[in-house]
């Protein structure tokens, strides 16, 4: 995993999430992981194919989710995870990850994404590589996750 690649989605953050209204957005840390990684309640994964290949597996509470999904649709009560929250989740990580597509593709860095693939509830998800960076994001207080498991092809 190259460390250049963190850049693209710090930069898609903190592009995306104030024109969505969530202003405050900070990187709170960066760790190592291992292949396996316990969900906090929801867990994105979106696939990428190109010059670089793996996936990136976005994470969060549950609670965060409404909370991100509320402020996604103009202030609306977000009681449940329902399937209007979960397709807004999910809309969010495909325009974060679209987003740093852009950032690679000023690299010379070409490469397409999935369908972002959205669970929820308390199991381990099994990333496409041994070693995963794992950029922890603060968007307005709530944790989010960024955790990329990408190789150069």
């Amino acid at each position: 995993m190259d460390v250049k690649h963190i850049n693209p989605f710090l930069d898609s953050f903190t592009s995306i999430m104030p024109q969505l209204g969530l202003i405050d957005v900070k990187k709170k840390g960066i760790t190592l992981r291992g292949r396996f990684i316990e969900s906090p309640g929801v867990m994105i994964i979106v696939g990428i194919i190109g010059d670089i290949k793996g996936n990136v597996i976005y994470a969060t509470t549950i609670d965060n989710a409404k909370k991100i999904a509320s402020v996604m649709m103009m202030g609306m009560p977000v009681n449940d995870l329902d399937e209007l929250a979960q397709s807004a989740i999910s809309e969010l990580t495909n325009m974060l990850t679209a987003n740093a597509a852009i950032g690679f593709s000023k690299q010379d860095i070409n490469i397409n994404i999935s369908t972002p693939t959205l669970m929820h509830g308390k199991f381990t998800a099994n990333s496409s590589s041994d070693k995963v960076l794992c950029v922890e994001m603060l968007i307005d207080g709530m944790a989010f996750e960024v955790n990329l498991a990408l190789e150069k092809n």
